[in-house]
């Protein structure tokens, strides 16, 4: 049976984990790391700025747990924390760029991965010179709710069956 690199991209290896959640309340304003959140369709995450605007491709942000060491030591920082990089949301075990144009559950909430989350110039002032190149490629993956539902350290990370990934 011969395979396709669509086949190969529609599988994953295992479930992912949700690490950590974190709300920006303002722009620019401090990150505040919670336990559950409510995520809201169409919006974003209850207490986060972005959810006060309705639709768009970047309701909520997600980071790669694994990518906070590696992001650590391009910096030259001995260690990265998730408030520091300005996410939502921080999972582990699953690769987040293979999640662009398909749709996952979190716990109870239906996202879909709208693309990379590409890193700010603040990155250069949080993590010093070179900051922003040592994010590059490590930035995680801007998300859509499709269906809303509360949030909780620990929840599993599926993928839905059946959607096509998106082309790169």
């Amino acid at each position: 049976m011969f395979e396709t690199i669509h086949d190969r991209m529609a599988r994953l290896p295992r479930e992912g984990n949700l690490r950590w959640i974190g709300l920006r309340t303002r722009r620019l304003g401090p990150v505040v790391a919670v336990q559950t959140v409510e995520a809201i369709a169409g919006k974003g995450l209850a207490g986060d700025h972005r959810a006060s605007r309705t639709g768009g491709k970047r309701q909520v942000t997600l980071l790669q747990w694994e990518h906070l060491q590696v992001i650590a030591e391009l910096s030259g920082n001995a260690s990265v924390t998730p408030a520091l990089l300005r996410r939502n949301l921080v999972v582990s075990g699953i690769n987040l760029i293979a999640l662009k144009g398909r749709q996952f559950m979190i716990g109870n909430v239906l996202l879909e991965g709208t693309g990379p989350c590409d890193p700010c110039s603040r990155m250069e002032e949080v993590l010093g010179a070179g900051g922003y190149n040592a994010m590059r490629g490590h930035g995680g993956l801007n998300a859509m709710v499709l269906q809303g539902g509360v949030l909780r350290i620990g929840d599993t990370l599926r993928v839905l069956g059946g959607e096509e990934p998106a082309q790169d």
